[in-house]
């Protein structure tokens, strides 16, 4: 078995190296060791989505992982093979930046934001994932004016995707109150193969 030390190492880092690693290694079990629950979150998923499955165990102020191909269990995905995730299916991600829309005055900005995701309620079809970057998290944490409307979203099967490095910058992590937290190799990964990518 592989093992793989990357708990002194923040997000996305984990990720892309232990893609990196399942990649050199197919079919070869993994141990990974991360620092933080993000950590451990985000590579389980990673791991998932290349067809192994993911084990986690807390260990001190960390988790390890031990991840296992299980060959077959997923028509589209083989171990250390990724399986499309938007461009044979045509998603839409919408992509929040911040939690203001256009550039100008900033208050009105922020009135306009909250239009546009209340608004989203209407829209059939519905988006299929909607990421919230740099100041955008502001819009899933505790005191946003659109949490209410972000809920229903994600009761309708919108994918809500905060991304962890940023609420730990702004020490929120705590006060997300809708959807998960996600890191920058998927975003990166989602709006690469989506169909379409709406920036308000």
């Amino acid at each position: 078995m592989v093992k793989l030390d990357y708990s002194q190492h923040q997000c996305p880092y984990p990720v892309v190296e232990t893609r990196k690693q399942i990649l050199a290694n197919p079919n070869q079990s993994l141990e990974v060791l991360v620092g933080d629950p993000a950590g451990r979150d985000n590579v389980s998923r990673l791991a998932t989505k290349m067809g192994y499955q993911a084990v986690a165990e807390k260990v001190g102020a960390g988790f390890s992982l031990t991840l296992t191909p299980i060959a077959g269990e997923n028509e589209m995905t083989t171990p250390g093979q990724v399986a499309p995730i938007a461009a044979t299916t045509g998603k839409t991600v919408i992509y929040c930046g911040s939690d203001r829309m256009g550039d100008g005055d900033n208050p009105f900005g922020r009135v306009l934001m909250i239009n546009f995701l209340t608004t989203l309620l209407e829209m059939e079809p519905l988006p299929d994932i909607i990421l919230f970057v740099n100041s955008g998290i502001d819009l899933t944490t505790a005191g946003s004016a659109v949490l209410e409307a972000l809920k229903t979203l994600e009761l309708r099967g919108v994918d809500i995707a905060s991304c962890g490095l940023c609420l730990d910058f702004y020490q929120k992590k705590e006060q997300l109150q809708v959807g998960r937290v996600t890191n920058m190799y998927e975003m990166v990964e989602v709006q690469c193969q989506a169909a379409r990518v709406i920036t308000p």
